[in-house]
């Protein structure tokens, strides 16, 4: 592809790869207890983990109740709203869509009865092989109302009738190929559940007497709970009145965590498997810092991902840290650009240069990701419009050259620059001086060696493999 014929491909100036979902339970004893509040508060938190939906369903120990509409929280919930959801038990969800278009039939929570009842799941991941399962279910009599794998996976817990509810949701988990962090309830019941390779993060919270499960430890702080520990890959954590148990699925070879939950999606207060993602952050910064050897005046982060490890690089590099860009934190993700010259200035609309600080300087500018490119591309328009005498690009993760068919929105790979463009090419095509890219190394490094991880979208190497005509269908 040309570098004219990749600019056609310029349709959104928030170039990033976009997260699936972020989910939150809560379980307490206390009949006059405000389930749908905490959870509220607990969206609240996890909103930077999806922005198309949201929705609550509590219980008071006989029935449901239930809200949920596109758009971010604050929008879908009000006072009234919540005062009309009283119950003890309560799961959450906001959503990012990947398997599913983004329609209010698939905002989730989703609810059905079965022969165990009453039965509510939000999913945070991307199931691989939920055609092949959807084709089975629909053989055997199975309806489905949504295009979401999460409908698939409460079919396969429903088809279990004579068993346990915690059984069924183990014999349906072990069905399941992909990723998922799942909260399920039913009417006196809390479950979460992990997948075997840990791909998205989840853990257990507590609230004076009321347990809580959600996909960032950030969710926690922010209500006044404290963090128990991660629910571990392959964990079905099931609360009862009797409190917390413990089940495993059969183990995997593999454990891969998603190294973007520390690159870009998680919130930098968020432990996630032992690992506090600010540190993670400021860690990739100083790897950065050790394969950058150009001068340089002044590092700025692109926000808000990049101030943490713009802080680690220049601790690192002893080039000063600034504040270079400022963003105009009141503009959504749905700001409309109603024609093609309102959508060259979307992105001066949402970061806007300082340039006292800018000007006359040889200017390094850390970032998260590059995807199509284009983004970059505008940024650095901005900084040597601002004055900046040089632009050097740190990114502080690998070139991305492959999709992701675990529950990021990466793009068909036909569009990700870096799977046909070489680093110098991708340089000269968003207009920098430099552009360095931290190794995989140097990511393995700074989040611990030792960490089992996906790393997939930089070496295609798939911890769950997918076949050709699946991976059609999910890249499209």
């Amino acid at each position: 592809m040309s570098t004219e014929e990749y600019r056609g491909t310029d349709l959104n100036w928030e170039d990033k790869p976009e997260e699936a979902c972020g989910v939150f339970g809560v379980y307490s004893n206390d009949p006059d207890f405000d389930a749908a509040g905490l959870t509220y508060l607990g969206l609240y938190a996890l909103q930077h983990r999806g922005q198309e939906s949201a929705g609550i369903v509590v219980s008071n120990g006989n029935g449901f109740a239930t809200h949920k509409d596109m758009g971010l929280v604050s929008t879908v919930f009000n006072k009234d709203i919540l005062e009309r959801l009283r119950g003890r038990i309560g799961i959450g969800h906001v959503r990012y869509s990947t398997t599913g278009s983004s329609l209010i039939c698939n905002a989730q929570p989703l609810v059905a009865r079965c022969s165990k009842g009453m039965l509510a799941v939000a999913h945070n991941g991307n199931l691989v092989n939920t055609e092949e399962l959807r084709l089975k279910l629909e053989s055997e009599g199975s309806v489905f109302q949504s295009t979401t794998d999460t409908e698939v996976i409460m079919n396969l817990i429903a088809r279990y009738s004579k068993d346990t509810l915690e059984d069924s949701v183990i014999k349906a988990m072990q069905q399941l190929k992909g990723s998922f962090s799942l909260v399920l309830m039913t009417t006196d019941t809390l479950i979460g559940v992990r997948d075997p390779h840990g791909f998205r993060p989840l853990c257990l919270g507590q609230l004076d007497d009321a347990y809580i499960v959600a996909s960032e430890s950030c969710a926690f702080s922010s209500m006044g709970a404290h963090f128990v520990r991660d629910i571990q890959p392959g964990e079905v954590v099931v609360i009862t009145k009797d409190g917390v148990q413990s089940h495993m699925l059969p183990p995997v070879k593999e454990k891969a965590l998603c190294v973007f939950e520390y690159i870009y999606f998680a919130r930098p207060d968020s432990n996630i498997d032992g690992l506090n993602v600010h540190l993670a952050r400021k860690e990739m910064g100083r790897q950065l810092a050790k394969q950058f050897n150009k001068p340089a005046d002044v590092v700025i982060p692109v926000p808000n991902t990049g101030l943490s490890t713009a802080l680690g690089f220049s601790e690192a590099s002893g080039i000063p840290y600034d504040i270079g860009l400022i963003k105009n934190t009141y503009i959504g993700r749905t700001f409309i650009q109603p024609s093609q010259s309102m959508r060259d200035l979307g992105v001066r609309i949402k970061l806007n240069p300082v340039e006292a600080v800018l000007r006359g300087k040889r200017v390094v500018i850390i970032d998260d990701t590059i995807v199509r490119g284009t983004t970059s591309g505008k940024i650095i328009k901005l900084l040597r419009e601002a004055g900046a005498k040089e632009v050097h690009m740190c990114i502080s993760a690998p070139p991305i050259t492959h999709c992701c068919y675990y529950g990021i929105d990466t793009s068909v790979r036909k569009e990700l620059i870096a799977s046909s463009h070489s680093v110098e090419e991708i340089c000269e095509y968003i207009g920098a001086d430099s552009l360095t890219f931290l190794t995989l190394e140097g990511l393995k490094e700074a989040v611990s060696p030792k960490r089992e991880l996906c790393l997939a979208c930089f070496n295609g190497s798939y911890p769950v493999s997918v076949a050709e005509f699946d991976k059609y269908l999910l890249e499209e």
